[in-house]
């Protein structure tokens, strides 16, 4: 059979998402292999026409926030206008640090640059809409105008926005794959119920080994 890197072709594009300071290794809400992703990620690169990435982009007192909250911590759950949300330490605001791309990926080979989260009232896992369900990011627009059909995921982290990211994209009428070892994860057991999700909605998940060139 052929590889996955030999049908490649412009009805295919690479998704990165959220590889931020504040989900590495001493970032706010660090994934333990939020590093060890980069490098694979940069050599997926190379094998796409068209790349975008995802950024979580917070503005100051984002309702997503513990802070925000008083008397209220970090992974407690509160209800929101859209249901139930997560409260997470304050992280990727606009302008700091923890909100830029990790140094060492390779920006400059993406295409698009797909903001979300910066609603102070919604939060956003999915690159394709907030949490609400309802408010679109723009991705979807960009991928229909390039003519794309096949997804393949990458970035921080299964749990949360890559899964969701990953959900959507089925929904959106897209072919999605997760590749395995260009996504992080907080914990393996954890990311478990996410994954059952995503085989059972038909996401395929493959080793970037798959999708690499043989020349």
């Amino acid at each position: 059979m052929a590889s996955l890197s030999q049908s490649l072709s412009g009805t295919d594009a690479l998704i990165i998402v959220d590889v931020q300071n504040d989900f590495c290794p001493g970032g706010a809400i660090p994934v333990p292999n939020g590093d060890e992703v980069v490098p694979k990620i940069n050599e997926l690169m190379n094998l796409f026409d068209h790349i975008a990435l995802s950024q979580d982009w917070h503005p100051d007192g984002h309702l997503s926030f513990a802070s925000s909250h008083e008397g209220r911590n970090p992974l407690d759950v509160v209800q929101m206008s859209y249901g139930e949300q997560i409260l997470w330490p304050d992280h990727a605001v606009v302008g700091t640090k923890g909100a830029e791309f990790h140094p060492e990926l390779a920006t400059d080979k993406a295409h698009a640059v797909i903001r979300k989260g910066y609603r102070k009232e919604i939060d956003s896992y999915s690159t394709f809409f907030e949490n609400d369900r309802t408010t679109p990011t723009g991705l979807s627009g960009f991928l229909d105008r390039c003519g794309v059909k096949r997804l393949f995921l990458t970035g921080l982290a299964i749990e949360y926005c890559v899964g969701f990211s990953a959900l959507d994209a089925v929904t959106e009428g897209f072919e999605a794959y997760l590749v395995q070892d260009a996504v992080g994860s907080f914990r393996n057991e954890d990311s478990e119920p996410m994954r059952n999700r995503l085989a059972n909605a038909g996401v395929r998940t493959i080793q970037s080994s798959e999708l690499q060139s043989d020349g």
